[in-house]
């Protein structure tokens, strides 16, 4: 999959079919409008394009905006670039390119600099200034320019919306098993690890504390939950702790993971941790003591969990 960083860039001058739209979560919903997506275009000979914008427009917006979304722009290609899909065009959404008009945004980005043959996408589209126009508008900007629109249904695109929801509704309530249902693959958190207070040490439960620099993901609720991760290419499960580690007085919010049968120094080290099943809320114990007992409890749990898994 090639990739671009703005519509300016695109410079593959065979016709393409292109969809629009956010696909955050890229889940089982929205690989089934790029399955459609990758066989039009290779049916037809043409290049198979998402567009997309980030900043997310709401971001840009309304800026008092908390929207969170189920992966990071890093992620969201990572998940891509398994689909299948010829390229993926991530155009910088601001204030100036919001004013553009219908006919503007059409004539620019889908004429001009994709050289658009066939435009897959949702019958409650809008696009250009205030979002004035719909698909009937891009119908008509087809017929006058020589490409054609193709509607995706109102059960798919509702199905669509509904599975984006849900996946959102179940990670706040820290269901992540669920939400893996709906993705299609395990629900991720992505950052650097970085030094924390070293509490896990004292407690045999050595951490590794996760630092996500985006601030709008989308972070379950606070919990234990078993996780895996990929580290030298080598597969490693553990638990996580979301939280504010409430027995020591803690304050502020961490993610901290302790990995089993495991002993290397992260420090510094960008990783990608895949979330499992959620084991017990976060629960302020009376004592160091009652703490770790109750830590090795989530370790038998996990171990069984995991084994049950091979």
């Amino acid at each position: 999959m090639k990739r671009y960083t703005d519509a300016k860039t695109y410079d593959n001058k065979i016709p393409s079919v292109v969809t629009i739209g956010t696909f955050d979560g890229v889940h089982i919903g929205h690989k089934k409008i790029i399955e459609r997506l990758v066989e039009s275009a290779k049916r037809n000979g043409h290049e198979s394009v998402i567009l997309t914008f980030f900043p997310h427009p709401r971001m840009v917006l309304q800026q008092d905006s908390d929207i969170k979304l189920i992966n990071t722009i890093d992620e969201r290609i990572q998940i891509l670039e398994k689909t299948g899909l010829d390229s993926l065009v991530i155009h910088p959404f601001t204030k100036e390119f919001s004013r553009l008009t219908a006919g503007e945004y059409v004539q620019e980005m889908l004429i001009d600099r994709l050289n658009v043959r066939h435009v897959i996408i949702g019958y409650d589209h809008r696009f250009g200034r205030n979002r004035n126009s719909n698909i009937t508008d891009l119908a008509s900007y087809g017929i006058q320019n020589d490409f054609t629109v193709e509607e995706i249904s109102k059960q798919d695109i509702d199905s669509v919306a509904v599975s984006s929801t849900k996946i959102r509704e179940s990670l706040r309530e820290g269901d992540v098993a669920k939400a893996n249902i709906y993705l299609g693959y395990n629900f991720m958190l992505t950052g650097k690890v970085i030094k924390g207070k070293k509490l896990g040490r004292k407690l045999n439960y050595p951490t590794a504390n996760l630092h996500i620099k985006e601030e709008y993901k989308l972070i379950p609720k606070n919990g234990v939950y078993i996780v895996k991760c990929h580290i030298d290419s080598k597969i490693y499960f553990g638990m996580m702790n979301i939280g504010t580690n409430p027995t020591v007085n803690g304050t502020h919010r961490t993610i901290e993971t302790h990995f089993f049968d495991a002993s290397f120094n992260l420090y510094d080290k960008n990783i990608q941790i895949e979330m499992l099943k959620r084991i017990r809320d976060e629960k302020k114990f009376d004592s160091i003591d009652q703490l770790q007992e109750a830590m090795q409890l989530d370790e038998d749990f996990s171990r069984e969990y995991i084994n049950s898994l091979v």
